[in-house]
């Protein structure tokens, strides 16, 4: 059973994101502050979830929720600073938008930088251990994907409202086919180098 914070005493959020190893698109990152008795049988970490779960709890969250903020940093950005720097951005301004602002940030996964002078800790596969970071990896997700299936009316070619934007095999073949869009990220290696193998 996920735990519902680091520290009971103190007012947490908990921080994700979504998309950081997608070939177009944002990352998209989401903050949020549960209430003291929140807990849903099917909240987990949102990679364990169908979409359709997925999609039935976002509802449930944003209701619940004391507070909530979500943000995507669109791929000019990504480009500009790398993937890791827009990650971390996208988690401080989704901390922008919570009201009130909290005492302590609970972040999934290793890395972060300090967000004014609130403490914070990481916790590797937060979002599998804590009910605040699960929820914000469902809301990072769930934004994100209705995202790129907007995209998708755009350049449906891609197929991004079946892969969201991730390198899958048909993703590539429709790359090398029609080339990169707008939405592709230019600092990401959108194609594997060719090997050619000397004989």
């Amino acid at each position: 059973m996920l735990q519902l914070k680091i520290h009971p005493s103190l007012l947490e959020c908990g921080t994700d994101e979504a998309g950081r190893g997608c070939l177009s698109g944002p990352v998209t990152a989401a903050a949020i502050i549960l209430p003291e008795d929140f807990s849903h049988p099917w909240l987990t970490d949102s990679k364990q979830l169908s979409h359709k779960k997925r999609m039935e709890l976002k509802p449930i969250i944003e209701a619940e929720a004391i507070s909530y903020g979500v943000t995507h940093v669109m791929m000019d950005e990504i480009d500009q600073i790398n993937i890791l720097n827009a990650s971390i951005l996208g988690m401080h301004r989704s901390i922008d938008q919570l009201t009130p602002a909290p005492q302590f940030i609970a972040i999934d996964g290793n890395r972060f930088k300090p967000y004014y002078k609130i403490p914070y800790e990481c916790v590797v596969k937060g979002d599998g251990k804590f009910l605040h970071i699960a929820a914000a990896s469902i809301l990072a997700k769930t934004y994100r994907d209705l995202y790129m299936e907007q995209l998708h009316e755009e350049f449906p070619m891609y197929n991004w409202i079946k892969n969201k934007g991730y390198p899958t095999l048909e993703h590539r073949a429709a790359i090398r086919k029609h080339g990169p869009s707008p939405y592709h990220r230019k600092s990401f290696r959108l194609l594997p180098e060719q090997l050619k193998l000397k004989l």
